[in-house]
């Protein structure tokens, strides 16, 4: 019987620990190596001083979850493992006028509240659910299942009809207004780009399938946390004897005659079949020093939007249904076009409120809630975040009082903050939140690819910056796609 192959796995957030999960199952020999003090990457979650209250660090919503389950069961992970809970409502959107739209996955409920708020534009929304419901099959399989090793694989006949379809020449808010005309509402439909780092007006229209996810398949948290997946899958890990280094940093790839044949750590060389890197894409070309492909790329990468997140402790409940908020300002586009295009704080910032105590009451202890603001913002290279960060935390907190959790402040038992600048001290790319920007120019067979050179046999990529993009289901994903190709090429 043949042996599966030695690899090593450079980096521990969901991509590498999803492709030492499949990998592993296929009998691969797997080492995962990760930097920092512990695997998950992004997922993560930040406690109060005591460690005692938590919440999630990173990603708060679950999207497309059979997409998740399934490669997590393909995996060896049974389902019962990982307990969802459904959001219902989907979330809350409070408009700068002050009124709020309820976003709920019932088609004929979302349609009455669009027509409560802008009347007679349910039709569009209905006519936005039809079309999309038709096209969804064929995108997942078009966009989501395969990889583009060359350019010309994506712009087969086939797929450019698909694209067209998909509105893809057009930005995520233009293809949102061939459906709906009030502003608001364009906003509602379009935002939904930023979940993956990307400006609506900005991110290809092949993205309009998340606003249509969210009602098709609904929103969703892990019971415990979404930082509860690492652990459940590091757990599964260890019980299969798969090797995990932490605290340990791979300083090279060796690469000989045109193959990755192993990494250098420490100054000492480890052989192996295959290696797997598992980061931001831009931190691989440093690791390949001295080959062609480290500086073949003129252009550096354009990073997507950074965040300040602010996680808090308090000792109040709100009566408000909806765990996930958006607080929206008077005109997003400009708010946003501050952020993407001109490097700068805006003066009207938008924000997302996490509340997981309405889903999970055992998410805080009684009487109180653990909450988690994000504020979409410029990445770390063009703010003093130190100063920055914390006066547009107290700016939107300020906001959130007023326009949706009165008492808030008063109520404050811990807060903490991190900024983009912390994100870049974590690896994030130029603190970018979520890999490189979902732009045209990054997206398709623009993107990192999980097979990322032509003239390297034996390297393989995942993550948030690699192909299909960010998202931790669409993350997973990557890592299949990655070890499908890897499993398909070894030759013992």
């Amino acid at each position: 019987m043949s042996r599966g192959p030695k690899v090593a796995i450079v980096g521990g957030g969901i991509g590498g620990l999803t492709a030492a999960l499949l990998l592993s199952k296929q009998g691969a020999e797997v080492t995962l190596l990760e930097g920092r003090d512990r695997l998950g990457g992004r997922i993560a979650f930040e406690r109060d001083e005591n460690d005692i209250r938590r919440i999630d660090q990173g990603p708060t919503i679950v999207l497309l979850p059979e997409m998740l389950l399934s490669i997590l069961e393909e995996g060896g992970v049974e389902r019962e493992r990982i307990k969802l809970i459904e959001s219902d409502p989907l979330y809350r959107i409070h408009f700068s006028d002050g009124e709020t739209m309820t976003k709920r996955r019932q088609p004929e409920h979302q349609a009455k509240e669009i027509d409560r708020l802008f009347p007679g534009e349910s039709e569009g929304y209905m006519r936005y659910m039809e079309r999309m419901r038709e096209l969804y099959p064929g995108a997942q399989k078009a966009v989501l299942e395969r990889t583009f090793p060359r350019k010309r694989d994506f712009f087969t006949p086939r797929q450019v009809r698909m694209l067209g379809q998909l509105q893809a020449h057009r930005s995520v808010r233009g293809a949102a207004a061939r459906y709906f005309r009030h502003p608001n509402l364009i906003d509602a439909y379009s935002l939904q780009s930023l979940y993956i780092g990307g400006q609506p007006a900005g991110t290809p229209g092949v993205y309009s399938i998340l606003p249509y996810a969210e009602h098709e398949f609904g929103i969703w948290m892990i019971e415990g946390g979404y930082a509860r997946l690492p652990v459940i899958l590091e757990e599964e890990l260890h019980s299969r004897g798969v090797e995990i280094r932490l605290n340990t940093r791979v300083e090279r790839l060796e690469v000989e005659n045109g193959r990755c044949r192993g990494i250098s750590v420490d100054g000492v060389r480890e052989e192996y079949d295959a290696v797997l890197f598992n980061g931001d894409f831009p931190g691989i070309l440093p690791l390949l020093e001295g080959h062609p492909e480290a500086t073949k790329r003129k252009k550096p990468y354009q990073p997507s939007s950074g965040c300040v997140l602010v996680f808090m402790g308090v000792s109040k409940r709100w009566e408000d249904p909806a765990a996930h908020q958006f607080f929206l300002p008077d005109s997003l586009s400009d708010s946003l076009q501050a952020v993407f295009e001109r490097g700068m704080i805006p003066a009207n910032p938008s924000f997302y409120v996490f509340n997981p105590v309405v889903l999970d009451p055992d998410a805080a202890p009684e009487g109180e809630s653990v909450l988690y603001f994000l504020i979409p913002a410029p990445d770390a290279s063009r703010i003093a975040w130190s100063k920055e960060g914390r006066r547009l935390a107290r700016k939107v907190l300020r906001a959130a009082e007023e326009r949706g959790f009165p008492g808030l402040r008063d109520s404050i038992k811990w807060i903490k903050l991190r900024t983009p600048e912390d994100s870049k001290l974590d690896g994030n790319y130029v603190g970018g939140s979520f890999g490189i920007a979902p732009i045209l120019a990054q997206s398709g067979p623009y993107r990192p690819q999980p097979k990322p050179f032509h003239s390297i046999e034996g390297l393989y990529a995942a993550g948030a910056s690699v192909h299909p993009g960010g998202g931790v289901p669409i993350v997973m994903q990557g890592a299949r796609m990655a070890v499908n190709q890897l499993l398909k090429e070894w030759n013992p």
